[in-house]
């Protein structure tokens, strides 16, 4: 079946609801407050560039009415050294503004996706139940690019804008306060269409980066599944989803330019058409003799630099809403609280730990799954250096336990327990370094195997790196590698088979050397004469610590200690193999199914 065209944005802040303004971006305010200095500097460079334009209307003024009216060569040779000499501080000006505001906006983008990134890491596991790996990768990624962009540049031009705004509008009072007059009757025409479409501008262009956040959603998950997508033929099927995707994405983008480009069109022929009627009435008051042809002159000019700053800060006002839009994205992920966390005053961990567990009447709903209990009243105790199995069928509840006492999730009733303590008074970084896990489906990260292996325990040396791949049995293969342990393992370990990704987390687990072990199905992967040299390698690991094993092979787990088999969320039977195949039940039908087949 085809994953349907449009995924439900299920990510936080998705839900429709009203949206802010450009104001929105006062939370980029703490990360402005460090760079204070630059700040001060670039508003300095700043306002020296606006009044150097400013300056040029003055000497303009006395250029018409002096020098061209009067005939004074000296005055137009002075003019022109005032000219050149305007012109440098301007343009020494205009650099140390455009260098200083850049270097702010990298450094204050590069603050914000540190923040963001290390506030992700800490969400726990019902966040990433509901939000699409995608959608945080773009606004960690095109959201804050577009911030880069406005605070590193269009804030920037916004403010020299404004500042000639200002002080051109000081400078048409002082020159002609009756065509001044003029002047603000249309202001409200110019105001009016920045307000109306400016709010449209606003939410197409927070369509236009949800949309582009599920292009990026949908890039992501295909490329990781290439391989399934491509042995099941899907590509064609894929590439008509992701040209839709992409349609509404270019649908939505061109609705939010064409928006955009009206503005700025309608503010431009406003304010231009206001200065050609303004210019009609100056020209009578010169002919009248209420002002003088250089007074028009400057008039002109600085009406032509208020105009253009007016229309300016119509097209950066687009800007800025799209990056309000951005801002509220990433103020949302920011503002997402984790439901799990360590406690304010935690109780600390015994200095030397054995991983004893108990499990007291602990019911369990999955947030996504809230009809049917993962576990319900599970009461399991695991001793100190006691090997205990959990067996079963698929989905009688064994992940569960290891999502339990990894504390991604909090039991709906009853309570989990390591050392004796509550999982909820203890530190989460101080309880999950306890532990050391093998998953069923093992991570291997794009990198070499030093630093897949000693991912288990940061700063450990190469010699203990190795000596925990040959307890693993990986250096007989990492070795024949052409650069052995320094060679790129590939996205996600492609270049290594099930079985030696497994035995990487399994060295991964035994260098970190915790005092409980879990192992998820840690030999599924495994052909049989690996299988039985990395159980050598794990009975070696597991002996004198507390190991907890999920096993869908029987084989595996012959010598625990205890054996729980579990199905549908329960305890049905514990004991040791031979004690359970007596019994009969649930595990010896599973025992029998295995071992009759093998």
């Amino acid at each position: 079946m085809a994953r349907s065209p449009k995924i439900v944005n299920e990510a936080p802040g998705a839900t429709e609801r009203p949206r802010g303004s450009i104001g929105a971006l006062r939370g980029m305010i703490p990360y402005l407050k460090p760079y204070k200095g630059a700040i001060a500097a670039s508003l300095v460079a700043l306002t020296v560039a606006a009044s150097a334009v400013l300056v040029m209307g003055v000497g303009l003024r006395s250029l018409v009415d002096h020098g061209f009216s009067g005939g004074n060569e000296e005055l137009l040779d002075d003019a022109l050294v005032g000219l050149l000499v305007i012109i440098m501080i301007l343009t020494a000006a205009t650099y140390a503004r455009f260098f200083l505001v850049s270097w702010i906006g990298e450094k204050v983008v590069a603050d914000i996706r540190r923040d963001v990134f290390g506030h992700v890491l800490n969400l726990d596991a019902k966040f990433f139940e509901t939000t699409r790996v995608g959608e945080v990768l773009s606004r960690l990624t095109t959201d804050t690019t577009l911030l880069q962009s406005v605070v590193g540049s269009q804030v920037s031009v916004a403010l020299r804008n404004l500042l000639l705004f200002l002080g051109g509008t000081t400078m048409l009072f002082i020159t002609s306060p009756r065509l001044t007059g003029f002047v603000f009757l249309v202001v409200p025409l110019v105001v009016v269409p920045i307000i109306f479409f400016g709010r449209r501008v606003r939410r197409l262009s927070r369509a236009s980066q949800d949309r582009v956040a599920d292009v990026g959603a949908f890039i992501e998950e295909t490329l990781n599944a290439v391989r399934i997508v491509q042995a099941f033929g899907h590509e064609k099927i894929d590439r008509l989803i992701f040209g839709s995707r992409v349609t509404e994405a270019l649908s939505t983008a061109i609705g939010r330019i064409r928006a955009r480009a009206f503005l700025t069109a309608t503010v431009m022929m406003l304010v231009f058409g206001s200065v050609g009627v303004i210019l009609w009435l100056g020209g009578h008051d010169v002919l009248s003799g209420r002002i003088t042809a250089g007074e028009l002159s400057a008039f002109v000019f600085y009406a032509i630099v208020v105009a253009g700053s007016v229309g300016a800060i119509s097209e950066v006002i687009g800007d800025l809403q799209r990056a309000a839009g951005a801002n509220e994205r990433l103020i949302e992920l920011l503002a997402t609280v984790p439901t799990l966390r360590s406690p304010d005053k935690p109780k600390p961990l015994p200095e030397v730990t054995t991983g004893a567990v108990n499990f007291e009447n602990v019911t369990f709903f999955y947030p996504s799954r809230l009809a049917i209990a993962s576990l319900s009243n599970f009461t399991l105790e695991i001793k100190a250096g006691e090997t205990v199995a959990l067996v079963g069928p698929s989905g009688a509840g064994k992940s569960t336990v290891f999502q339990l006492l990894l504390r991604f999730y909090d039991p709906t009733e009853g309570s989990v327990k390591f050392e004796g303590l509550n999982l909820c008074d203890v530190d989460l970084e101080s309880l999950r370094s306890r532990m050391a896990i093998v998953p069923q489906d093992s991570v291997i990260f794009a990198a070499n195997a030093w630093e897949n292996i000693g991912y288990g325990r940061p700063g450990a040396s190469r010699e203990e790196i190795r000596a925990a791949a040959d307890a693993a049995m990986a250096t007989e293969f990492l070795d024949p590698l052409p650069d052995g342990f320094n060679s790129f393992l590939g996205e996600k370990g492609v270049r290594l088979s099930g079985g030696q990704r497994q035995r990487i987390a399994i060295a991964r687990a035994i260098l970190r050397n915790a005092p409980l072990l879990l192992l998820d199905e840690a030999t599924s992967a495994l052909d049989a004469e690996s299988e039985r040299s990395v159980q050598q390698a794990l009975d070696k690991a597991m002996a004198n610590r507390t190991t907890l094993v999920i096993a869908h092979r029987l084989a595996t787990v012959l010598k625990a200690d205890r054996i729980v088999v579990m199905d549908d969320g329960r305890i049905v039977a514990t004991g040791t193999h031979e004690e359970l195949i007596a019994e009969g039940g649930l595990y010896a039908r599973l025992a029998a199914l295995q071992f009759d087949k093998e």
